[in-house]
């Protein structure tokens, strides 16, 4: 990676005993800014490697790159001793156990902030530490619908889940803006914390939003509502690809939209005179803009749209975007260095002072840098060096 974006957690010393997703996420989220982070897992390895049935998945791949690997037997002294020795000149632990487990494993925060005070000891839960959900499994689906942000972007009529595991990531993002908070409280006291994250508490404030108006208005949010406010639009072409136009509250975008499609019979509609009106009958109007948009294929709306200052995008399938110009003009996908499986990835979101990164480094194997840790450790390395 280059120098600025690998500098910014330079020197910050992770250990990470994370499995799937929300935890592995937050220990990617760091090393991809440069902080050294060594994957502690179980000699099976973390779960999520055999997602797929093999020991290498692409979800694992996904979550884990930029770390190092080791392979502990947290039920043995020697490995134990080697845990308590990297914990104690660590600057953060990262876990995503059931409450419970890590006191069961001994690495729980109170035993681990007392070998090292100035631990910033990060803890990820489905639905917190305490309370009468506590010793309730929780998967990224779970979490979506107890949170309320399922209900507020799911058609009630076609329920369906989204794609991605988007409850997982963003409780690791969460987990990750957290640690980095207490690590800057940390240089002002000299002491670390606990910093702890539920997946309910992380979906819920994603969807501030929607709760800022339940409270505002007294209303119960729904999946359209948001849509309708918007002004957005998913239409078809006649090519049978999709494309999202998004006109806001800014009238000219309605105007522009107008240009590009030509359409008398939608200009002259006085039920889409105004913004107002074209909320109140906002499925008609998706309706009419649709039959529309079918009437040509999707290139020619891309050149019409673009031309008149329309917001939109053609809804991309992963590889049109690897090929979009904009994507490869922005260096969003970079080289896997020394790959064990996927030859890229998807850099880091963040640039520092005009820099990205250049490349990322491959998902370790199962305790792939073991060996090297172990020696290092045995040579009288307090930390053992990348």
């Amino acid at each position: 990676m280059n120098s600025t974006l690998s500098g910014v957690l330079k020197g910050i010393r992770v250990v990470e005993q994370g499995t799937f997703i929300t935890g592995p996420c937050a220990g990617m989220m760091l090393a991809d800014l440069g902080a050294d982070v060594i994957k502690v897992e179980s000699p099976d390895g973390d779960p999520y490697r055999s997602y797929q049935g093999s020991n290498y998945s692409p979800h694992f791949q996904a979550y884990n790159r930029n770390k190092r690997s080791l392979a502990l037997d947290m039920k043995t002294d020697a490995d134990r001793a080697i845990f308590d020795g990297l914990i104690a000149e660590a600057d953060v632990f990262i876990q995503n156990f059931r409450p419970g487990t890590a006191d069961r494993l001994g690495a729980g925060a109170k035993r681990l902030q007392e070998i090292n005070p100035r631990l910033v000891y990060c803890s990820i839960s489905g639905f917190g530490s305490t309370g009468p959900y506590v010793g309730r499994p929780s998967y990224d689906s779970v979490a979506q619908a107890l949170s309320g942000f399922l209900s507020v972007v799911v058609d009630v009529d076609r329920p369906r889940f989204l794609g991605p595991a988007l409850a997982d990531a963003i409780t690791g993002i969460y987990a990750a803006y957290g640690v980095l908070g207490a690590l800057v409280q940390r240089g002002r006291t000299g002491q670390g914390t606990l910093v702890e994250v539920s997946m309910l508490e992380a979906m819920s404030h994603f969807a501030v939003e929607p709760y800022a108006a339940f409270f505002a208005l007294g209303a119960i949010p729904k999946s359209s509502d948001r849509p309708k406010l918007a002004q957005a639009h998913i239409l078809h072409t006649a090519d049978d690809r999709l494309i999202a136009i998004h006109l806001s509250s800014i009238e000219k975008f309605w105007t522009g939209l107008l240009a590009a499609i030509e359409d008398p019979g939608i200009a002259g509609d006085p039920r889409f005179a105004n913004r107002l009106s074209r909320i109140e009958h906002y499925t008609e109007l998706g309706a009419a803009l649709d039959a529309a948009f079918r009437r040509q294929p999707a290139s020619y709306w891309v050149e019409r749209l673009g031309s008149s200052d329309v917001p939109f995008a053609p809804i991309n399938r992963v590889d049109e975007v690897v090929a979009d110009p904009q994507a490869i003009h922005m260096g969003l996908f970079v080289p896997v260095e020394n790959p064990h499986g996927a030859t890229h990835a998807v850099r880091p979101a963040v640039q520092f002072a005009g820099e990205r990164a250049a490349s990322v480094r491959s998902a370790p194997m199962i305790d792939e840098q073991g060996a090297a840790i172990r020696a290092a450790l045995a040579r009288g390395e307090k930390w053992p060096g990348v």
